[in-house]
């Protein structure tokens, strides 16, 4: 499939006239082809209000439609191949098997929000029937459903430019709920997304669905984004990023006319806790572990671990050492792109400036520009009460060790973090009563808590949470993977008294049994 540089409104393909951009190999700093056109803001709205012409169609199509969409996108992507993992290879600087894996992770999401279309469950039946005779008022007959809410923006992240990109878990989750999606490529992988782009538009074609539930935007600038969360036909946003991109969005939502909501993934730094008996048992093996989440994928995970605590004494020395001579064997390896390159080079010297932090090693040498080199750090609870910045993220393959005088510090930081995506607790038997008094505070914290693991590796299921209170994403009531994903783009609506005729197929008598539902609070199952 050619890669050609083109904005994807509905079924047709354009060229953008708003300024020019390039790919750029990260690992060389050399420009890709095609050249790729900026959209403008008239692409902007006629891309919205295809979507908002063609919503009631779309959200009304069987289920099986929706489901087969989801597969059909699936079947797409994994038909491109090499092509797919090539480009993405060169635009990332990520390697083959990472980008396999993720490709895999992408098609198998789809799949799971496809069976999820298929169960019903997310519509959440429910019906109250009526009793006329009640004293001293009648009830009504009240029956409810969840409906799509509308027209959802995508915008595609740096650091999975597969399954938190323009085919990714967000657009999964909106097209499951029978939203349409105006998605916006991320300026790093422009050729994989136009792919990604063509895979849905493709699948959209196959099943004769309406044009307006996918296009794909391009945008030289802020510009696009911006007109994108603004425009009346969006109904919400979802984006993985930074904090200040993020909060960027959630200020322009909120500022409309109709402020709509952002769902937003921004900044985490995963504190993992070791405690005492843990660390005198396994530490070793801890610390080999907590390096390799640490550097997996050049540290640019969401989940990666940050910062790391752990009680003075013996075994946390022996843990710093091993931990040390882990992060010393470290390679150096290629970033995203040259901007989080120097983010990352500007987190780590600011960090080795710091009052009271040293360094405890770092890994080989930074082979070229955008490459990173892993380095590890330590400082004291103290130090760290001290200077609120050290509990700031650095995105790459940095850590800080924090040691802590006795329990009761180690609780007090605890209580002291901004909200996170993950939170982990190294413990034994010998641990419990001092994990039991953290248990309370990190799931304040943390929207996903990991007991003698490691947070990176999130697994795309129906009980994972990959949200967490702010800044880790703007609502800690959502989750941008797994099954509970789809609830961010649904609503309730209630149906009073409704002639049987005029109800949704799903409330109506003859049709219940087809779903899961609950009829005058008892549950029942399809």
């Amino acid at each position: 499939m050619a890669i050609t540089g083109s904005i994807l409104i509905g079924n047709e393909e354009i060229v953008g006239t708003a300024g020019t951009q390039r790919a750029v190999n990260p690992a060389t700093n050399a420009e890709m082809e095609p050249v790729f056109g900026g959209g403008t803001l008239e692409d902007v709205d006629r891309a919205c209000t295809l979507a908002a012409r063609d919503f009631d169609a779309f959200r009304n199509a069987p289920l099986e439609t929706r489901a087969r969409l989801l597969e059909t996108i699936a079947d797409n992507l994994m038909a491109l191949g090499d092509e797919l993992i090539e480009r993405a290879m060169a635009e990332s600087g990520l390697p083959r098997p990472r980008l396999e894996g993720e490709r895999g992770r992408t098609c198998g999401q789809l799949r799971l929000f496809a069976s999820l279309v298929r169960e019903g469950r997310f519509l959440n039946v429910t019906v109250d029937t009526a009793l006329p005779d009640r004293q001293p008022l009648p009830r009504a007959d009240l029956r409810s459903r969840k409906i799509p809410v509308g027209p959802v923006a995508v915008f595609g992240a740096s650091n999975f430019p597969l399954a938190f990109s323009v085919a990714g878990g967000d657009t999964a989750a909106a097209l499951a709920a029978g939203c349409p999606v105006i998605a916006k490529s991320h300026p790093s992988h422009l050729g994989t997304s136009e792919l990604a782009g063509r895979a849905i538009q493709q699948a959209v074609a196959t099943l004769g669905l309406p044009e307006g539930v996918f296009s794909l935007l391009v945008g030289v600038g802020n510009e696009v984004g911006a007109a994108l969360v603004q425009h009346p036909a969006v109904q919400s946003v979802a984006f993985t990023g930074s904090r200040r991109g993020g909060q960027a969005l959630m200020a322009l939502a909120a500022a409309r006319p109709q402020p709509v909501p952002v769902f937003a993934e921004m900044s985490s730094i995963n504190p993992l806790f070791l405690l005492p008996a843990a660390l005198e048992i396994r530490g070793a093996a801890i610390a080999a572990g907590l390096v390799s989440s640490a550097t997996l994928g050049v540290g640019q995970f969401c989940t990666k671990p940050g910062l790391i605590f752990g009680i003075a004494g013996p075994a946390f020395d022996a843990f710093k050492i091993a931990a040390t001579d882990w992060i010393s064997a470290a390679a150096s390896a290629t970033m995203l792109n040259s901007g989080i390159q120097q983010a990352f080079a500007h987190g780590v010297g600011a960090l080795g400036k710091a009052s009271g932090v040293k360094k405890l090693g770092e890994g080989a040498e930074a082979t070229h520009s955008t490459a990173a080199q892993p380095t590890l750090f330590e400082t004291t609870a103290l130090e760290f009460i001290a200077n609120p910045k050290l509990s700031e993220e650095v995105f790459g393959p940095a850590a800080l060790v924090i040691e802590c005088r006795n329990a009761d510090e180690m609780v007090k930081l605890a209580n002291q973090f901004e909200g996170q995506l993950t939170a982990t607790m190294h413990l034994e038997a010998e641990d419990h009563a001092l994990a039991a008094r953290l248990l309370p505070v990190l799931e304040r914290k943390a929207g996903r808590i990991v007991v003698n693991g490691f947070p990176t590796g999130v697994e795309v299921s129906y009980a994972m949470v990959h949200g967490g209170p702010f800044p880790s994403t703007s609502d800690a009531r959502a989750t941008s993977v797994g099954a509970m994903a789809i609830e961010r783009f649904l609503r309730p609506v209630c149906y009073q008294d409704f002639p049987a005729e005029l109800l949704p197929t799903e409330l109506q008598d003859e049709h219940l049994a087809e779903h899961a539902r609950l009829v005058d609070g008892k549950l029942y199952t399809a």
